[in-house]
């Protein structure tokens, strides 16, 4: 049995070592961890404001708790599948402008 634990254990592929946390990004990759969480506030942030300037008024008879799940159940979406993904590209944009 126990032969047969290493053999499965050796053909187990792993994944490769994670980048140290002060590594420059890749050309062409992701940027810095620091950056994408300043992308992400950048559009969770408004994306959260208008939502609650819109719905709140519409909302303000329920529990917050329900109020916050309604609202964050339209705002994430929206951030993860549309805002974050056009400001990172937004941003690659802008740096290849700036490339001689």
């Amino acid at each position: 049995m126990q032969s047969t634990v290493s053999r499965t254990a050796a053909t187990i592929p792993t994944a490769p070592a994670p980048a140290p946390a002060n590594a420059a990004p890749v050309s062409g990759g992701l940027p810095s961890i620091h950056m994408r969480v300043f992308i992400t506030w950048l559009a969770v942030y408004p994306s959260i404001t208008i939502v609650q300037m819109l719905l709140g008024p519409s909302l303000e008879n329920l529990s917050v708790p329900v109020r916050v799940l309604i609202i964050t159940g339209l705002v994430v979406p929206v951030v993860v599948y549309a805002l974050v993904p056009v400001l990172l590209k937004t941003r690659a944009a802008l740096l290849r402008l700036r490339r001689p």
